[in-house]
């Protein structure tokens, strides 16, 4: 168990990591807002020994992929329009919004390796382990997500 110091230190360090990789996953908002309330009060529940910083972050990841499992699993599921959120999304560049929208086309399985690797920092093998798949699939999913992104936004670049 942690401290109400320690755990309060744990949830502001991670909780934007585990909101962008919910959203990420689910495209909704408020799941993602629900998916990150039930990791933290995973968090507060656990009593596992962590043995570094990097494996709670880890933790965190595989606790945050189950939730969104579990709430893609739903019967209730709703799909939510993010039109509204991405609108309330500012960007400094288009290019950057480019970007977004086309990360955010790709299926959740290419979107969350994007994630992993290229705004949280981990590797493939890391990517692979936290996802629970092969290696050779988390780098064969990366590279597809990377050529979609690629043509995708080659696209993009010759309508304008």
């Amino acid at each position: 168990m942690f401290t109400k110091e320690q755990f309060t230190s744990l949830a502001k360090k991670h909780m934007d990591m585990v909101f962008r990789l919910a959203f990420s996953y689910l495209r909704s908002r408020e799941e993602a807002d629900d998916v990150v309330q039930n990791v933290l009060l995973a968090l507060w529940r656990t009593d596992k020994r962590f043995a570094s910083a990097e494996h709670v972050k880890a933790w965190l990841i595989r606790v945050t992929v189950n939730e969104c499992k579990k709430v893609l699993r739903s019967p209730w599921r709703k799909r939510e329009d993010l039109a509204a959120y991405e609108n309330a999304l500012e960007f400094q560049d288009e290019r950057d919004r480019a970007l977004y929208d086309a990360i955010m086309a790709l299926d959740a399985k290419y979107r969350t390796v994007i994630v992993l690797y290229y705004y949280e920092g981990y590797s493939i093998a890391e990517t692979a382990k936290l996802l629970g798949i092969p290696a050779p699939t988390a780098g064969t999913r990366l590279a597809r997500a990377r050529e979609r992104l690629k043509d995708m936004l080659t696209e993009a670049e010759n309508d304008e």
